[in-house]
């Protein structure tokens, strides 16, 4: 048996497929878990780069999506402080206080693993510790609602009450979206919106929560790299991800290891 497209273009996976998606899932999430004894003060984001890629080819036999990815130059986006995401590493040097957002996508098999976690090098600030611990939540909120029978609108609006609810905001130029053997497919995820509007969730679909959330305004501005994207008010930005499947009884995260939080 094979994933069948429905009419709006989302794929809904198989068992098996779920189960291929957990492993190249699995493998992304160990990257991130590798990496952490490396983020500290004093590394570039090119050396964590070079880290990972090594990992992923190396060690996990697998091939790190964004590598050349319509034409990103890197095998991990590295966003720090006040960059929102698709941050490109090379010589920053990381300092005590900054905060790091690492996006690992693992492809194993044919099939995509999707996720990224917040990182503290070294002591944060009290500001850059509340923007991570409010984005977190927002991702684990949005994960709990996730069933057969709840809209995406329905997602968004619960992350986008809790974030406006400590005063942050969500990005909203950027968004979760579909996965499995392609990178992004339908549907967009997004992180705002109104109670049942969109999609209806059904089980079978595979898809990203990762709220992009700012301690100031929403507004974000593209570098002329044509990836980095920046707080328009250079205010924090902190950002988790996780890759799910919708189960009959509810969802199950493929990107979570064994005993670890969400």
């Amino acid at each position: 048996m094979h994933s069948r497209p429905k009419p709006d273009g989302i794929q809904l996976k198989t068992p098996d497929e779920i189960e291929a998606m957990r492993v190249a899932g699995q493998q992304a999430a160990s990257v991130l878990a590798m990496l952490r004894e490396h983020v500290r003060p004093g590394i570039t984001t090119g050396e964590l780069d070079a880290i990972a890629h090594a990992y992923i080819v190396d060690e996990l036999n697998g091939i790190p999506a964004p590598l050349n990815y319509r034409g990103f130059p890197k095998s991990i986006c590295t966003s720090v402080n006040h960059v929102v995401c698709h941050g490109i590493p090379g010589d920053r040097v990381l300092k005590d206080g900054d905060i790091v957002n690492i996006d690992v996508t693992v492809i194993q098999d044919g099939w995509h693993g999707d996720t990224s976690k917040m990182f503290y090098v070294g002591e944060p600030s009290i500001k850059a510790r509340r923007i991570c611990e409010v984005a977190h939540q927002a991702m684990v909120i949005g994960i709990e609602a996730v069933r057969p029978g709840v809209t995406l609108g329905d997602i968004g609006h619960l992350i986008q009450r809790y974030v406006e609810g400590q005063r942050c905001s969500v990005v909203r130029e950027y968004c979760g979206h579909g996965i499995g053997r392609v990178f992004h497919e339908p549907p967009q995820v997004l992180h705002y919106g109104r109670p049942g509007d969109g999609v209806v969730l059904e089980p079978g679909m595979t898809f990203t929560i990762e709220p992009m959330v700012n301690l100031g305004k929403p507004g974000t501005r593209l570098l002329a790299d044509g990836w980095t994207v920046l707080t328009r008010d250079r205010s924090l930005s902190a950002q988790w991800e996780h890759t799910m499947a919708v189960i009959d009884d509810g969802v199950d995260v493929l990107t979570r290891l064994p005993d670890d939080p969400l």
